[in-house]
């Protein structure tokens, strides 16, 4: 049985038991589901995704950084929440240390999310617009490298305009 947006809501919340926002020290399950209601406004504000689309783009943000963080595989995932669901957290999921250096890394995710959906894209552009909100308030030697680094992954996945609707969104 494929599991639903409250499914995966319990499932991340589980899989992060115990864990914190670095800067804030606030439950690391606000992020996912913060960067999910980002995704939800965004996506029911461009009037162009299905509601099951959007259902399943709510599931990925919510379950974004389960395999990243957590003690749980993309197999895991896909067996819980189906193909689609596990495809898009993949995508979402960073490439691992032992790859190579940072800026290694960041280019082998810049080459997979520039193939990714369109979707997939969007709640990337939101997770790192929500990052980018207690890093600059935070972390200010982070912040310059952050930044320069978002730019890059914004233009390989060409949603630099996504981000910018992000911001006008939430000044409504």
């Amino acid at each position: 049985m494929i599991m639903n947006v409250y499914e995966a809501l319990k499932f991340a919340t589980k899989a992060h038991e115990g864990q914190v926002r670095k800067y804030t020290g606030e439950e690391y399950i606000t992020h996912p589901v913060a960067v999910a209601d980002m995704v939800e406004h965004y996506l029911d504000s461009i009037g162009f995704y299905t509601e099951e689309q959007i259902q399943t783009a709510i599931q990925i943000a919510i379950l974004h950084d389960t395999v990243e963080d957590c003690d749980v595989t993309i197999e895991e995932i896909e067996e819980l929440f189906g193909a689609d669901v596990a495809q898009g957290v993949w995508f979402l999921t960073k490439t691992p240390a032992f790859v190579g250096n940072r800026a290694q890394r960041k280019a082998l995710c810049e080459a997979r999310l520039a193939q990714a959906p369109e979707i997939i894209k969007i709640i990337k552009t939101c997770d790192m617009h929500h990052n980018s909100k207690s890093i600059e308030e935070h972390d200010a030697n982070f912040w310059e490298l952050f930044k320069k680094e978002t730019k890059a992954l914004l233009i390989a996945m060409d949603t630099t305009d996504v981000m910018f609707e992000l911001i006008e969104l939430e000044k409504e």
